[in-house]
């Protein structure tokens, strides 16, 4: 009997697009507003994970964990915020990253639904940029949850959003803590990166453009 597939559900930043430079650049602006240094190396920690997480690491590398109040501290993440606007504004279509909207079109072609499961508060303004929003059932983002990846709850969520269960799905992310959120809400993982990094996907693409639906789909029926 081969197994039933419902719906893909999509992390944001590193698979639909690329909006890592942008968050290096609004973080790099903060730290260096609290005299924080703050480099490309560094913003790899941040990869996955929530605005407090990241704002956390940012200022332990600083040596200022002790510096600032709670309430403090939720001012530098809207500060950060701000900064990330100001400079995704200039976001559109063209920025979609090489073979998505195609492997989308698919998806929807085929008559799977497609969520979205983002670490960003900002998902939705993102996809309206992109001109994706339309194409998407569901857009579940970190101003809707309480736990950030690698917990399961935004993929879980994004399922029980679409209406169907979380084993149906496969889930394409390109962090390591969204792969793990994947796995342990027990759907189909599709990892994009290198190979070494995701010991717990089901499948690794190297590049957004090496995503084949048939492949995809075929791996997923023999799992």
């Amino acid at each position: 009997m081969s197994k039933q597939l419902d719906a893909f559900i999509f992390d944001l930043d590193g698979v639909i697009t690329d909006t890592a430079e942008y968050h290096f650049l609004a973080w790099q602006a903060l730290a260096n507003d609290i005299d924080i240094t703050f480099s490309r190396e560094d913003n790899e920690q941040l990869k996955g994970i929530s605005r407090m997480e990241s704002l956390e690491i940012i200022l332990e590398i600083g040596g200022r964990t002790a510096d600032f109040s709670e309430a403090e501290k939720e001012v530098l993440a809207a500060k950060k915020n701000e900064h990330y606007l100001t400079l995704i504004q200039k976001i559109s279509p063209d920025d979609i990253l090489p073979g998505m909207k195609e492997f989308i079109a698919t998806i929807k072609e085929k008559g799977l639904k497609i969520g979205l499961a983002s670490a960003s508060k900002n998902a939705f303004t993102v996809m309206e940029a992109l001109g994706l929003k339309d194409d998407f059932d569901v857009i579940v983002d970190a101003k809707t949850i309480i736990n950030g990846k690698p917990h399961p709850e935004v993929f879980l969520t994004a399922a029980k959003l679409l209406g169907v269960n979380a084993k149906d799905c496969i889930g394409v992310e390109d962090a390591v803590a969204g792969v793990e959120a994947i796995k342990s809400a027990e759907m189909f993982a599709v990892a994009i990166g290198p190979k070494e990094s995701f010991a717990k996907a089901d499948i690794v693409y190297a590049k957004t453009e090496d995503v084949s639906y048939e492949d995809v789909i075929r791996k997923y029926m023999s799992s």
